[in-house]
């Protein structure tokens, strides 16, 4: 496979899905962390094949797409991603057509840090998607205190004070340094 996938540095919002073709049998060692090698870091055959040097397993969900029988794998994008039904009507045709096991990669995997996916064999890029996100909308304040006007008047500084005050407390430190000075001779 030579496609090759930026993440930006915080990236937000970005799915991307692949299909695994690998046999049912052979998925769970793929998709496992072999926790029984003696290393701080260990082999995870899924990170390998994205090629990435760091993956957060709690934003990455593989599973097989007959698990999605009755929403489908479209209603899953659209409903349980958030993904606009525009751009799955795009690959819907596709989409459909898969069998297996599909991996979705989400933005949150990547913890924040930039890289480049290389993903290789088992894996299959199908495609990236982006979650859609409720449109920012600014409503009126409902309270009485926010009603009102804001006037461009002249803007007033108070008087500064606390002159007098300074130069009590500058009194003070330096006839302590004096009397210390007095003491230690």
């Amino acid at each position: 496979m030579s496609e090759r996938f930026e993440v930006k540095e915080n990236e937000r919002g970005i799915v991307r899905l692949f299909a695994v073709d690998l046999p049912a049998q052979e998925i769970e060692r793929f998709a496992e962390r072999d926790y029984e090698a003696d290393v701080d870091d260990p082999p995870w055959p899924l990170q390998d094949a994205l090629g990435v040097t760091y993956l957060d397993e709690d934003f990455v969900e593989l599973f097989p797409v007959e698990d999605l029988t009755g929403l489908g794998l479209t209603g899953y994008m659209t409903e349980g991603l958030g993904i606009a039904e525009a751009d799955v009507d795009q690959d819907r045709a596709r989409l459909e057509g898969l069998k297996g096991h599909l991996l979705f990669v989400f933005s949150s995997a990547f913890g924040g840090f930039a890289d480049t996916l290389r993903p290789r064999a088992p894996l299959r890029w199908v495609g990236t998607y982006v979650e859609e996100t409720a449109p920012v909308t600014f409503e009126p304040l409902s309270s009485e205190a926010a009603r009102g006007e804001v006037t461009g008047g002249q803007a007033t500084v108070p008087a500064h004070r606390g002159r007098g005050s300074l130069l009590v407390v500058v009194g003070i430190v330096i006839v302590l340094l004096i009397g210390m000075a007095v003491v230690l001779k």
